[in-house]
């Protein structure tokens, strides 16, 4: 009975640890929209690389990740990563920089913009994927604009152009800060929402392969292992049989 009752209380501390992030991060800002980011997509990872180096690491470093890595990993050539991903002075086989100076960085922001290397496997990519969707602008910020995910964020909106420009409404809530209610389109972008919704999920699946690149091929290579153990079991079930059988 009481390794039982250990048993379950064991149980529960799992499941409270597992918990915690998932509060944590709806506690940032609401909750948190489906992402659907899948590694399995080369489309959508080569999308989200474009995305990325085009609208993000100006600010954003990927200092564990090399030009020449992501170019092996989503099928590029090096021409194709020189020619449209990189716009430093870093060479193929270089770790991936900012193209803006630390220094100028922490002048115009206030802070020097996080490596988002691992940011997926700190945050996950449906905070990701919501974050980039819930920026809205707010004249009360020092450089216009604000986000429901993450409140007051030193960040603009990058994609900005893209998705168009939305403001928010909030409501009054008794004994504390007003709750946010809805977005309102006040500028239209040049991608509609379907497409804006589309264009997040890739930057968030980009940034998931940079958490693990590693993931791609443990995926497929998973496929393999599965398939030997199934075969191996097959294999001991049949010889487990064949010693048996003259043991009544």
């Amino acid at each position: 009975m009481q390794q039982t009752r250990h048993a379950i209380v064991n149980v529960l501390m799992v499941l409270a640890l597992a918990l915690v992030p998932a509060a944590a991060m709806a506690a940032g800002g609401g909750s948190l929209q489906a992402s659907n980011a899948s590694l399995s997509d080369a489309g959508s990872l080569q999308n989200g690389a474009k995305l990325f180096f085009n609208y993000c690491s100006g600010c954003h470093s990927l200092k564990l990740m090399r030009y020449s890595r992501i170019a092996e990993d989503l099928g590029l050539t090096e021409e194709q990563v020189m020619d449209n991903l990189n716009f430093t002075t870093a060479k193929f086989g270089e770790q991936v920089p900012p193209s803006m100076h630390a220094d100028d960085a922490k002048r115009w922001f206030g802070a020097t913009p996080p490596d988002l290397t691992l940011m997926a496997r700190a945050k996950g990519t449906d905070y990701i994927y919501t974050y980039l969707k819930t920026f809205y602008i707010d004249p009360t910020r020092p450089l216009g604009w604000n986000n429901t995910t993450f409140p007051n964020a030193s960040m603009p909106n990058a994609l900005w152009e893209l998705q168009g420009v939305q403001t928010a409404t909030f409501k009054p809530h008794e004994g504390g800060d007003p709750v946010f209610e809805k977005f309102e389109m006040h500028q239209e972008g040049r991608l509609s929402s379907a497409e804006f919704d589309a264009a997040a999920r890739d930057i968030a699946n980009f940034l998931q392969y940079t958490a693990e690149p590693a993931g791609l091929k443990r995926k497929a290579i998973g496929v393999w292992v599965l398939a030997f153990l199934g075969l191996f079991t097959l294999l001991a079930w049949l010889l487990k049989q064949e010693y048996w059988k003259d043991v009544h």
